[in-house]
């Protein structure tokens, strides 16, 4: 076989690798998404037992100040409001455009993967326990 023929086997089998990792990582993912938002909708049912009902949520422009209002009701998971979840058990990060036609007529994000550890990755460096912090809503809920 010839350098070039190499050259194609490793660059094709280097592809392979990658393919099989970054399903590997989905497919992680997909089983923690699957995990938390069962732990999410338990919660729910602690905060409607506990008589903590949904409220509006309100998104966070990523540029700019205030907050833009929303289709969703549920629950925030932070006091900061840029997570939360809703009556469905979706999870949110709470940010959007901030543009004028949001600012009048609402806007609202897309629900994300939830996962087991929040913040994991974040430069704030605030990390929580999915469970723990569910909790610390039931205890001490963020209020409209």
């Amino acid at each position: 076989m010839n350098a070039q023929g190499d050259q194609q086997d490793w660059t094709r089998h280097r592809q392979e690798v990658f393919a099989v990792k970054e399903q590997a990582l989905h497919d992680a993912r997909q089983a923690e998404h699957e995990k938390a938002t069962a732990i999410i909708r338990q919660a729910i049912e602690q905060f409607r037992a506990a008589g903590i009902g949904p409220i509006p949520l309100r998104a966070k422009p990523y540029t700019g100040s205030g907050s833009i209002r929303t289709a969703l009701e549920g629950w925030y998971l932070k006091q900061d409001r840029l997570l939360a979840v809703d009556t469905e058990g979706r999870y949110y990060v709470m940010r959007v455009e901030g543009g004028l036609r949001a600012r009048l007529q609402g806007s609202s994000p897309e629900p994300t993967l939830a996962p087991l550890v929040v913040g994991r990755g974040a430069r704030d460096g605030d990390t929580f326990n999915l469970e723990e912090l569910l909790r610390m809503r039931l205890e001490d809920p963020v209020r409209p």
